[in-house]
């Protein structure tokens, strides 16, 4: 029979070992990007170069949020766990070939589009360095969009790659994947840079020789599963229709928190130069903590949900939901306490010198704390959103992601002017909760999440270990002005023993209140 092709797969890690190997792996990433992000500060600054590549890599980076890690991967993984549970191996391994062979062909026309059109992508997405008559951001930005573009069709294949793995529980492989973009950027920074006669295109071409790593390195760990892609394009497929179906409200619907940010960057280049790299570098701080647990999370338990679904299992799928919020709120508070307290010193320690200068810790320091306000709300739409995807409901999400982006649109509005670039991060932590409230209330209003016992004890331990944490960093902390004397060595010490004792502590007032790891082991 077919059904003898299927390769034994092992499903029996818990929820939380998985989620720890894909933040464990993540953290290797994201420490990576923090060192690059340094790099780039240090060496660009926030000065007009800096603008065009922030401009330039987050075109392509938001297509590939949109795309690949956000509404294909939403809408993909729920039906590769019906073929993978319900069908032979030769099945799954057809609907694989074709949904790459279709997606190939979709990412190329938009990638050479976007290369032949780059001045026009350019004017779209940063309208103010024209209206403001910045001609030459305006050319490096299109110039270094012709190079950066193509990562969206690599990334996107990667994406693929990387949404197979975890359904078939490999998550270690796509979570250490992003280190080769950072790996690249910072060795092209280094070692490019001295070679061009525009240093900032090293990180361009850092960009785009990420994509061919990335992809190249996932390709073997398909092939030992038996399913390394053979492009197929085939519309009429069942399977890669019902992708589609699914997949254009999610394109909306898991992208809001990209196109906030994608609306930023447009208001913001009106604003003064300098600030579309401040809320730049004040995201990057808020993508720690939201990519190590709620992406993370979020990336186990779509396969575990889409399983519990297709076998009818309702009370298992509860669970699973209000275990991911458990955790989410477990992580996510603490996370956004010590963001917003520790503003000042984490840009100063991470961002502070060269052409980096005084003003732009303060500028970066505000935004920062009004993006991380919204955290938790980010967290919880990772894990709330795969409630629904999880049972191939991708239009619900989206009407409340039209509304969530609504209400953006409407507080930029409001908040742009009196509070300029710190008010486009505050309207966009706002829209987080929006989007949050809406998508739990219509989980728990079908009673597909239900809440299991024990929340109110769940939520006085956690406020309490949140006090006490603040009280211990308050009492720890140092003047900016202290900060900004240190040299980096000793900032970095500091800031690290800051952390260190915050979580600690944490955890230490958890234990002596009652909390046991067993609560949330799963």
């Amino acid at each position: 029979m077919a059904t003898t092709e299927r390769p034994q797969i092992d499903n029996g890690k818990g929820l939380l070992v998985s989620s720890g190997i894909v933040s464990s792996m993540t953290l290797v990433s994201r420490v990576l990007g923090l060192i690059r992000d340094m790099l780039i500060a240090y060496l660009f600054g926030a000065g007009p170069a800096a603008e065009a590549f922030v401009v330039a890599f987050r075109i392509p980076n938001l297509f590939r949020r949109l795309f690949a890690e956000g509404a294909f991967s939403q809408a993909f993984v729920p039906v590769l766990s019906e073929y993978k549970t319900l069908k032979s191996h030769a099945e799954v391994r057809g609907l694989v070939d074709r949904v790459a062979g279709n997606l190939g062909v979709i990412l190329l026309v938009v990638t050479v589009l976007a290369v032949a059109g780059s001045p026009v992508v350019a004017a779209i997405f940063a309208p103010g360095f024209i209206f403001k008559e910045q001609w030459d951001e305006f050319r490096l930005t299109h110039e270094m969009l012709r190079i950066t573009f193509p990562y969206l069709m690599l990334i996107s294949l990667t994406a693929l790659s990387g949404a197979i793995l975890n359904s078939y529980q490999r998550f270690a492989v796509p979570a250490f994947t992003p280190v080769f973009l950072n790996l690249s950027l910072i060795l092209c920074a280094l070692y490019l840079r001295p070679y061009l006669q525009e240093p900032i295109f090293a990180l361009a071409w850092a960009v785009l020789i990420a994509g061919v790593l990335q992809l190249s390195f996932q390709l073997p760990f398909l092939a030992r599963i038996q399913l390394l892609p053979r492009p197929k394009v085939d519309r009429h497929h069942d399977g890669v229709k019902k992708i589609l179906a699914l997949m254009l409200p999610a394109l909306f619907a898991v992208s809001v928190g990209q196109i906030s940010l994608l609306l930023d960057t447009m208001l913001a280049s009106f604003l003064e130069t300098g600030s579309i790299p401040w809320l730049y570098y004040s995201d990057r701080l808020l993508e720690l903590p939201l990519a190590l647990f709620g992406i993370a999370i979020a990336t186990v338990i779509l396969p575990n949900l889409s399983a519990s679904h297709v076998t009818k299992s309702s009370d298992e799928f509860a669970r699973t939901l209000d275990w991911a919020i458990r955790m989410v709120c477990l992580v996510g508070i603490p996370a956004t306490a010590a963001l917003i307290y520790l503003a000042e010193p984490m840009i100063i320690t991470i961002f502070y010198g060269g052409d980096f200068a005084e003003r732009d810790v303060w500028m970066a320091s505000i935004s920062l704390k009004a993006y991380a306000t919204g955290l938790l709300g980010w967290m919880l739409v990772k894990v709330l959103a795969p409630g629904y995807f999880a049972r191939q409901d991708t239009k619900t999400p989206m009407k409340i992601a039209v509304v969530a982006l609504v209400a953006n649109m409407v507080f930029n509005l409001i908040l742009v002017y009196p509070l300029a670039h710190t008010g486009l991060a505050l309207a966009t932590s706002i829209s987080a909760f929006i989007n949050a409230g809406l998508l739990f209330a219509g989980l728990y209003r079908l009673k597909v999440y239900q809440r299991s016992r024990g929340w109110l004890l769940f939520g006085l331990r956690i406020l309490l270990a949140n006090l006490v944490m603040l009280g211990l960093l308050a009492w720890l902390n140092e003047s900016v002005e202290a900060w900004l004397a240190w040299d980096f060595w000793i900032r970095m010490g500091y800031l690290l023993m800051m952390c260190a004792a915050g979580a600690g502590t944490y955890l230490l007032v958890l234990l002596l209140t009652g909390f046991r790891i067993q609560d949330i082991r799963r």
